[in-house]
């Protein structure tokens, strides 16, 4: 059977989602170029012809792994005829580490080698600025609709991330010391203590 041909598009996308696998599955320093070639059943060639080296892929696959998950982010956020507690609640329940917000131990795996690669280190960090600032906004409406007492929503919003992100290196390196049930009791908390809420709030809305 003939192999179908692809869109520039449509082969940078699945040659990312298949870089992606190699990472999750190799870590960033044992992946190569031709492991991802290998995968798709091309060229190693056909792949550096599309990603010019092998930092420059890593970076994209990256970015292309938290496009989908900050898409969804956003939805669960923009919801204008739900409360801004209820709204964020369930977006810091489904980023944590026991939800199912990106692979944390992808996302390790490129923390960790965004400290020698520096095409890496500013596609890491813009994610991670457009996650706070998701956060950020969803806080601030709710202070602008009297539902939280917050005179910073941007301070806020690194906390809230630190800790999940700080659970997520503890859960997924030490193979789960706490159960999901503790966690989430203690991301409640953050929230309860972050926003100067009443803890029914966090499902009742109000």
């Amino acid at each position: 059977m003939a192999r179908v041909r692809l869109s520039v598009e449509e082969r940078r996308a699945e040659i990312l989602r298949v870089a992606v696998e190699q990472i999750e599955a190799r870590g960033v320093s044992g992946v190569r170029i031709a492991d991802v070639a290998s995968a798709l059943g091309v060229s190693s060639s056909l792949v550096l012809y599309h990603f010019s080296t092998k930092e420059l892929l890593v970076a994209e696959a990256f970015a292309h792994a938290a496009e989908g998950d900050l898409a969804h982010l956003r939805r669960l956020l923009d919801k204008p005829r739900t409360s801004a507690v209820l709204r964020l609640r369930s977006a810091v329940r489904w980023y944590a580490p026991t939800g199912q917000a990106k692979g944390w131990r992808l996302w390790i795996e490129g923390w960790a080698a965004a400290l020698r690669e520096p095409a890496l280190r500013k596609v890491a960090h813009d994610l991670d600025q457009q996650w706070k600032a998701a956060i950020a906004d969803v806080v601030a409406q709710g202070v602008a609709a009297g539902e939280f007492v917050c005179d910073r929503p941007e301070d806020v919003a690194w906390r809230l991330t630190a800790l999940l992100d700080g659970l997520a290196v503890q859960m997924t390196s030490y193979k789960g010391p706490l159960s999901r049930a503790t966690m989430l009791e203690w991301v409640d908390d953050a929230l309860v203590a972050e926003l100067g809420i009443d803890r029914e709030a966090l499902t009742t809305g109000r």
